[in-house]
Formats: C-alpha cells, sequence, structure tokens
C-alpha cells in the first residue's frame, strides 16, 4: 500500500480544520496528491478558502536556478498574489498575513540541512509565531530514508540560510518532525500542527512508497540525485562543477584541468561502500566553467544502505585536490556572506584545512561522532513514525 502524504490525510480526514479560514499556502509544484494533481487546485476543488501563496527558493515553479533571486508576483492561473521568501525577504511579514488566518506549508524535503527549505520552515514558523498565526505541516517522506544520519554538526558561527539550526548534514527527519524539533529546540513556539503521514516507515526510501516524484528543483530532477546529492553538493564550495548546467546535477563532477580515467580510478581504488565512479566528460551550459568541457566522473551508487554519502563527497574532493593542487581550490567566499561556501556547508569550518593537509576522510568524519550521539539523543524527541 502506496504512503499517503499529508495533504492527502488533510483532504481526506481533516478538511474541518481549514472550515471557514483564510487559507496561505507555502509550496511548490512538488506539492501534489498521490493522483498528481497540485496542492493548489486540490485545496480549491475542495473548497477551501486559498487567498495567498509563499513561494522559497527556485520560485512557485521550482524553475530558477540556484540562488537566483525569487520576485514576488500574482499566479497568473489562479490570480493569488504570490510573496516570495527568497528575495529580498525570506521571513514572512505581518503584511503577507494580514488576510491569513492559518498557513499550510506542504514542500517535498530532501533530507539534507543544506537544502534551503529547512531554513525557510524555521523562518516561517517564526514569522507564524511573531504574529499569531497557526501553521499546518503537511508531512512528506524523507527521500534518503529517516534512520542515517551523517555529517558534522553545525558550528553556530556558520549559521546561514543554507545552515539553520542545531543539525547534521543528513539529519533524518521528515519536514514535519523537523518543524517539531525546531519549534522546541529553537524557542519558537509557534501555535504547530503536524498533519502525519500513513504507513511512512523511517527504512524507507522514496521509490518504496508508492510515490511519484516530483523535482523539488532544477537541481534534484530525480530521486536518484538525492542519493548522491549530500555529499557531491559539498563540490558546490570548491571550483570543481557539480553538474549544474547538465542533465545530471549532482551526479556528475568534473573541471576542463581534471583527468576522469585517473580521478575514476583514484576513487575506486578507495573502495568506498556503495558506490563505484565511472571516468565522463561534459559541457555544462550554465554555472561553473559553463560552454567548456569539463572532465570527471559519474558517481553511480550500487548499494544505497551501505552508501556513506558525505564521506563520499569528501573523498571525491579530497581526491580532485590532491590530482591537481595547483589548479584546485576551494571558493573564498559564498553569497551567504564572508565565510568560505564550503565551510557554510560542512558547518564544520576544520574541514576545508584537514583536506588540504590531506588528513583522511576516516579521522576527518571520526571526529563528528559525539556531536551526532548527543543530537540522535535530542531527534528522538521528534520521531513521528516507526
Amino acid at each position: 500500500m502506496a504512503v499517503v502524504t499529508g495533504l492527502d490525510v488533510l483532504l481526506n480526514e481533516k478538511l474541518s480544520l481549514l472550515k471557514q479560514r483564510r487559507v496561505g499556502l507555502v509550496t511548490n509544484p512538488a506539492g501534489v496528491t498521490a493522483g498528481l494533481q497540485s496542492n493548489i487546485d486540490a485545496l480549491r476543488d475542495a473548497g477551501v478558502n486559498l487567498v495567498t501563496l509563499f513561494a522559497p527558493e527556485h520560485g512557485l515553479a521550482a524553475a530558477i536556478g540556484d540562488a537566483e533571486r525569487v520576485a514576488s508576483e500574482r499566479d497568473p492561473r489562479t490570480g493569488l498574489p504570490v510573496y516570495s521568501l527568497y528575495g529580498d525577504v525570506r521571513k514572512p511579514t505581518r503584511e503577507m498575513f494580514s488576510n491569513v488566518d492559518v498557513l499550510l506549508y506542504d514542500l517535498q524535503d530532501v533530507g539534507v540541512r543544506f537544502y534551503t527549505y529547512t531554513a525557510t520552515l524555521a523562518l516561517t514558523l517564526a514569522a507564524c509565531a511573531e504574529q499569531g498565526v497557526p501553521l499546518i505541516v503537511l508531512d512528506r517522506p524523507i527521500p534518503i530514508n529517516g534512520t542515517t544520519v551523517e555529517g558534522a554538526m553545525l558550528d553556530p558561527a556558520l549559521q546561514s540560510f543554507i545552515g539553520h539550526g542545531p543539525l547534521p548534514i543528513r539529519f533524518g527527519m521528515t519536514i514535519g518532525e523537523l518543524a517539531q524539533f525546531y519549534n522546541r529546540e529553537l524557542k519558537i513556539a509557534a501555535e504547530l500542527q503536524v498533519i502525519a503521514m500513513h504507513g511512512w516507515r523511517r527504512r524507507m526510501w522514496f521509490d518504496e512508497t508508492g510515490l511519484t516524484w516530483v523535482p523539488t528543483s532544477p537541481g534534484i530532477p530525480h530521486f536518484a540525485t538525492t542519493l548522491v546529492y549530500p555529499g557531491t553538493c559539498l563540490v558546490e564550495g570548491t571550483n570543481i562543477s557539480e553538474g549544474r548546467g547538465t542533465g545530471l546535477p549532482f551526479e556528475i563532477v568534473g573541471a576542463p584541468w581534471l583527468d576522469g580515467y585517473g580521478l575514476a580510478e583514484t576513487l575506486n581504488a578507495r573502495h568506498i561502500e556503495g558506490v563505484r565512479f565511472r571516468p565522463t566528460s561534459f559541457t555544462p551550459t550554465g554555472s561553473k566553467h559553463a560552454s567548456t568541457v569539463c572532465h570527471g566522473v559519474q558517481v553511480h551508487v550500487i548499494d544505497r544502505n551501505a552508501l556513506q554519502m558525505v564521506s563520499m563527497g569528501l573523498h571525491i574532493i579530497a581526491a580532485c585536490c590532491e590530482q591537481n593542487p595547483q589548479l584546485f581550490t576551494f571558493l573564498p567566499s559564498s553569497w551567504e556572506g564572508c565565510w568560505p561556501h564550503f565551510d557554510l556547508l560542512t558547518g564544520d569550518s576544520a574541514v576545508r584545512a584537514q583536506l588540504q593537509s590531506q588528513q583522511s576522510v576516516a579521522a576527518i568524519t571520526a571526529a563528528w561522532a559525539d556531536g551526532l550521539e548527543q543530537f540522535n539523543q535530542i531527534r528522538s524527541r521528534y520521531l513521528l513514525y516507526p
């Protein structure tokens, strides 16, 4: 039996929560019913008084590129106002809530700290608390399972829009569980209700849910992308292409000056569990090295249960640096501010120096164990599913 998302539970069982209320909705195209009807249409068809829409990074249509400003607009199909939460304003304002009695949050997350829908959730919760607007989160699955926790805990000094709150990179919570975590651990105290899924279990990967994957952003076109994204997104903080501007974002990495065959050989010789690397060449149409042939590797996941995704990403970066230390570099800054982008992604400024000094990936990740153990103890208070 397929998993029933929070949206479908709301529509089938809990519409009374919205009766005679003016409803706002934070969403994008991945907010669909099991039959792939958009939540906007499904709610309106059910008689819900939907009055306002809110768009995260990539916009209401999930068509705007990474880190590009999203403008507020009016939805041409419904005529509803669409307020951007990824432009000059990233936290809903009093004016945006002026005719909203209750806010729904229905975004498909990927379960990774630096995917910005987590920060949007936290800031939306805070705005709801400040403005006295109840928030209802419609829960959805974590595509990369809800059991594995991995990566460095976020250093508070490195908090940014790609790292919000005391989380590791893979935090192992659904968006509903994360909302409860944020609300209490960050002392937000919003009036929060989570509409839980039916039939979801923590061990599940997305392709085991019976649901259809809808792209959550231009960089995550397929469910398969999520299997490597927690590791290969770290490449974003370097001058290596992470495959943006190709049909395989995050599944391929490379640069004009890399030897793809040598890189694949080096990485495969490291015997990283659950993955193999194949040499490839590609020409990005945008982003880094646009219109230039790049050489590198395609990441092929052969055992997703064995794969430590974040560790894999560190191995890729270490191998690229070792192959050509003269041309490889970490980006000196970020669109988030003065910190190097790689540091904001890892959440731990020591990792960059450790890689540059050729410290082993095993030693780097071993240092995260105590923080992850403490996090798991706290995380357990907010888990809704077995």
